[in-house]
């Protein structure tokens, strides 16, 4: 007989079988193992920073007014914390309404785009603000111990009125076959708004197109970069039309900013008296409103700098996720704002 064909060294016999690592063990061990521990990782904190973010947001709406009022002599405003809540969601409402309506044309020229669309948020957005504007018109009846009917009768009333009106047939246009006719509804709410801010004796008009300007490019700066996120989220697999996404947003936004920075400083020069920054509730509120721009101004100008050094526009995008996070603390603070009491009555006091 003849012997049979030698052993392979590399194959392991039934007595030299190595024990099975288990999978869990070999894959921590493994660089597509970290990879996967790392992606598992920013799965869930992302989610869990928005939530944090979230809480926060709802806390400043309720306990801000309230906080910064405190020690400052000023009168106390019934129902502050709810009306901020309110005057949030009705911001949030305009801001995504109006950023879907810029941000389609932003992204039509991009070559090489893929054919893919984010969802529409307008109508739920803009039923939202109208809800929340017949909220603050509730609100409004029970504080003053009206009818709603009554209520509709007085000047704030009847702004609110108009602004819930203008949102509902917003959201039917947004609902049609030519959503770009939510135009003219949203220029009545934004309009309703300013003038209902501003109903002091001194100079309203100048205030009141002041805000508009302002609430106007607030809005389109928040709301549009929030649409083109969700947008770049879907062109994470096309790079160079991400990029170039950001890019044209980021020529907007310096227009924003420009006129954000420009209208908020007349807004506050007009409105606050330097003598009562520190000791009046708006002039703290103020003073928290800028230190968070001034965040935003930098994770802007930071992703500005990442997208134009890289090819890849995953860290700016990044960065820029961040800055809508913020841009979002800004709105709860601008609605605080609106709710404080005029800081006028303290500077004149004896």
């Amino acid at each position: 007989m003849f012997p049979g064909p030698p052993a392979d060294p590399a194959t392991p016999t039934a007595g030299s079988m190595p024990s099975a690592a288990p999978p869990a063990a070999e894959a921590a061990r493994t660089p597509g193992g970290a990879t996967g521990a790392a992606s598992a990782r920013r799965a869930w904190t992302a989610p869990l920073l928005l939530g944090c973010a979230g809480v926060l947001a709802l806390c400043i709406a309720l306990f801000g007014p309230g906080l910064m009022a405190r020690g400052t002599g000023e009168l106390r405003i019934p129902g502050a914390g709810l009306t901020t809540v309110l005057r949030t969601v009705l911001f949030a409402a305009l801001a995504l309404h109006l950023g879907e309506l810029l941000a389609p044309q932003l992204i039509r020229p991009v070559r090489g785009r893929p054919r893919t669309a984010v969802r529409s948020w307008a109508v739920f957005a803009s039923l939202a603000g109208a809800a929340a504007a017949a909220g603050q018109i509730v609100r409004l009846a029970a504080v003053s111990d009206l009818g709603i009917t009554e209520t509709y009768g007085t000047r704030e009333g009847g702004l609110l009125l108009l602004i819930a009106n203008g949102l509902v047939v917003a959201a039917l246009c947004a609902a049609s076959r030519r959503p770009a006719l939510a135009l003219a509804p949203l220029a009545v709410v934004i309009g309703a708004e300013a003038l209902r801010a501003h109903p002091e004796a001194y100079s309203p008009e100048f205030g009141a197109a002041l805000t508009v300007v302002h609430l106007t490019a607030a809005s389109l700066w928040t709301g549009g970069l929030l649409y083109v996120l969700r947008t770049l989220w879907l062109w994470r697999g096309s790079p160079a039309a991400a990029r170039a996404l950001l890019g044209r947003y980021a020529r907007l936004a310096i227009w924003l900013y420009a006129a954000l920075a420009a209208t908020g400083t007349a807004s506050a020069l007009r409105r606050l008296p330097l003598d009562v920054v520190p000791t009046s509730a708006y002039g703290r509120t103020l003073l928290l409103k800028l230190a968070l721009m001034a965040v935003v101004s930098v994770l802007a100008v930071a992703a500005r700098r990442r997208m134009l050094r890289d090819t890849d526009p995953s860290a700016a995008c990044r960065l820029a996720r961040r800055e809508q996070v913020v841009l979002g603390l800004v709105v709860v603070v601008s609605a605080v704002l609106t709710v404080v009491p005029d800081p006028h009555w303290i500077s004149l006091r004896p």
